[in-house]
């Protein structure tokens, strides 16, 4: 039999400690960004990602809908998403990837709210290299910015 002393240490006792009061990384599958052809630069998959599955999330600031869409109103690229009627979640600060995930009419993710946190999954097979997107839905630029998504099937506005 072998002695205690002798056998290798776990996997778990040679990683690099998590640090107390650091969450931990949200981003199930690795995510690139670059230079978007759809607006500036984008989410890109650095790895295969299956149809289904949770891709990441976004944190940021927790603020009210009101002081998020003043802030809104004076960002050049918006990074804010209403996660309830009274809260919002401001990511312009965060260093989440998928916070420059860009709109698509023809997405291939979808974002969802769970317990306050914005969620995104795979809708289906996301190929390394694919910009990651999803339809932003109503937005407060109530139709009046112009869609770059280039997809089939545009609808021209967000």
């Amino acid at each position: 039999m072998a002695r205690l002393d002798t056998l290798p240490a776990p996997p778990a006792a040679n990683a690099e400690p998590r640090r107390k009061g650091v969450p931990a990384d949200p981003q199930k599958f690795a995510v690139d960004v670059r230079a978007s052809r759809i607006d500036g630069r984008g989410a890109f998959a650095a790895e295969a990602m299956p149809a289904r599955r949770k891709i990441g999330e976004i944190r940021g600031e927790s603020v009210s809908v009101r002081e998020a869409r003043r802030r809104a109103k004076t960002m050049e690229r918006i990074m804010i998403v209403e996660v309830s009627h009274t809260r919002a979640i401001d990511a312009s600060g965060s260093t989440d990837p998928l916070r420059f995930t860009n709109h698509s009419c023809q997405p291939n993710a979808v974002l969802r709210i769970r317990q306050g946190r914005v969620e995104f999954y795979a809708m289906r097979d996301i190929a390394v290299g694919e910009e990651i997107t999803v339809n932003y839905g109503e937005t407060h630029h109530e139709g009046k910015l112009r869609c770059r998504c280039g997809a089939p099937g545009c609808v021209g506005a967000i």
